[in-house]
């Protein structure tokens, strides 16, 4: 069976006037655009566009609560679908592992929280581990922890870029590198806990690596000297060394969270620029965030966010540390499989879903065959999908669900859909 879905998009503060109704041929709604979820997700459940089509029910997840057998074999849908559009930074975020989930959602009920008080830390008792796809030229991020030696490093050139400068009060600068001593997994641990424990010294440190990269302190917490862009001299140098990247993207940070102490724990990540095409697999206890761009995210279908920084949004320290691995790893990209022409299967180690980018071309029809009830929605030109008991024509910006019951697809006309469906 072949439903038609829609949803409206997600009207997050960091979200993109256009570029979601750009991508899907869409009227803009006028609001920032941030993200179309595509699933069964309590928070934003898509619509059944002809509710006659499933019995009367008008959102997925009412049909799916209904009549599980027929809508999905008799499962819950263990993903959630989402095209994001960040115009500006999000938050600084980890997700649990399923069982610190379980943990915490039953620990929190236990205390009365309810689900949508605003120091909940656990809405459900699910892991978020997730993928994400850059579908625009470019996509900005933050994702896990540097090398602690790299780290070292990058202290060590604000240390000088100071030392030239002779801005006031070193020592928040000395204070930091203290705390990345020892092994690295306590040298992060330590650092980490000692920028989101706030204090005078760490909004002093914040305030310093800003001018010290030639951004501008504003706020409350502002000094009397501190509107002034750093000596050009030693910020150029700063820009233009081995750790660039990291120290202009606290530049921008700063602009949009000035004195939030994000703004230096960024400088403990890695920054990745991702190209078109390129994915991202982020599981449990990774911290990331994402900066600019536009793409096509798949995650386990749970609203369970650990803050750490670059929002006015609840932070629970004690329990973001005790989410976050502190280990210094690569950039985790996630490579396609191609089982068949035309299909790029990504597939993370969880059972949880798997991304699939379809290309069918003219004379060249595509297959395959989902683990279950499928998620699919067209980004360019028209395809038709067919399974042995019935087709569906499938135009840009729209979506459809797809019974498990219709097997393996057929795609066929000439596009790009992306699909989605549990993990094998």
């Amino acid at each position: 069976m072949f439903v038609q879905i829609a949803n409206t998009p997600r009207n997050y503060a960091w979200g993109s006037p256009s570029a979601i109704s750009d991508l899907l041929g869409s009227q803009p709604t006028g609001e920032p655009e941030a993200e179309l979820w595509l699933g069964a997700h309590p928070g934003s459940p898509s619509r059944i566009v002809d509710p006659a089509e499933t019995g009367g029910f008008d959102t997925l997840a009412a049909w799916i609560a209904a009549d599980p057998a027929r809508a999905t074999g008799g499962t819950h849908l263990p993903y959630l679908l989402k095209i994001l559009a960040a115009e500006r930074p999000l938050s600084l975020q980890a997700h649990p592992t399923l069982a610190a989930a379980r943990e915490g959602f039953a620990r929190e009920n236990a205390a009365g929280l309810a689900l949508d008080a605003p120091n909940r830390n656990y809405k459900d008792p699910l892991h978020k581990p997730e993928v994400i796809y850059a579908l625009s030229d470019t996509f900005e991020a933050l994702c896990g922890f540097r090398d602690v030696t790299e780290i070292r490093a990058i202290i060590a050139a604000l240390t000088e870029a100071d030392a030239r400068q002779s801005l006031p009060e070193p020592e928040p600068l000395a204070a930091l590198a203290s705390q990345l001593r020892g092994e690295p997994a306590e040298a992060l641990k330590t650092a980490v806990e000692w920028l989101l424990s706030g204090g005078a010294q760490v909004a002093t440190l914040v305030e310093q690596v800003t001018v010290l990269v030639g951004g501008v302190v504003v706020g409350p917490g502002a000094s009397s000297d501190s509107e002034v862009v750093g000596e050009p001299a030693a910020t150029a140098a700063l820009l233009s060394g081995p750790f660039g990247a990291a120290f202009a993207t606290v530049r921008d940070l700063s602009a949009e969270y000035p004195g939030d102490a994000g703004v230096v724990l960024s400088l403990l990540l890695n920054r990745v620029t991702l190209k078109q095409g390129e994915a991202l697999f982020l599981p449990a206890g990774n911290i990331h965030a994402y900066l600019k761009g536009l793409g096509v995210e798949l995650m386990a279908a749970s609203d369970n966010v650990l803050r750490g920084g670059l929002t006015p949004k609840y932070i629970d320290v004690p329990e973001l540390l005790s989410v976050l691995v502190f280990e210094s790893s690569p950039v985790p990209y996630l490579e396609a499989g191609h089982p068949v022409p035309g299909v790029q299967e990504y597939q993370p180690d969880i059972t949880d879903f798997v991304l699939v980018r379809i290309t069918p071309t003219a004379g060249l029809d595509a297959r395959y065959s989902p683990q279950g009830a499928a998620i699919v929605i067209v980004t360019a030109g028209s395809v038709t999908v067919s399974s042995t008991t019935g087709s569906v024509v499938a135009r840009r910006g729209e979506s459809f669900f797809v019974t498990p019951d219709e097997g393996a697809l057929t795609f066929s006309g000439t596009g790009e859909l992306f699909l989605a469906a549990p993990g094998a």
